[in-house]
């Protein structure tokens, strides 16, 4: 599916989300937690407590779509202390994606690595 530029809304889920949950879910979350209507067309985003797993929730006029990541390294969100419920615009989901956090110009959080001794 395509996006214009700045033509569409993303909406972040400010709270860690049991990514078990697939549509029916993420849709009780979109309508009671963010207040917001899950059939707009506009994108809604939900991070796992670890910071590894995303999920976005659309309507595309025929149904709702989910789409999926999961990183292999790295953390899309270091800190949950610092994320809130915001609205950002296609481009800032699209640097989250990427691993950049647009307030800090950052690659994303990885653990430090742990050297093995050998015995």
């Amino acid at each position: 599916m395509f996006f214009p530029e700045g033509a569409v809304r993303v909406h972040v889920y400010g709270q860690p989300v049991d990514m078990r949950k697939s549509f029916d879910g993420l849709y009780a979350l979109t309508r009671h937690a963010l207040g917001c209507d899950p059939l707009s067309g506009e994108l809604f985003v939900f991070i796992n407590r670890r910071g590894t797993q995303m999920k976005v929730l659309y309507w595309d006029r025929t149904g709702f779509c989910v789409w999926a990541k999961r990183l292999e390294e790295g953390r899309f969100v270091s800190n949950w202390a610092h994320i809130a419920t915001r609205q950002m615009d296609w481009t800032g989901l699209k640097l989250l994606l990427e691993g950049i956090e647009p307030a800090r110009y950052k690659r994303r959080y990885k653990r430090p690595e742990t050297a093995l001794k050998p015995a």
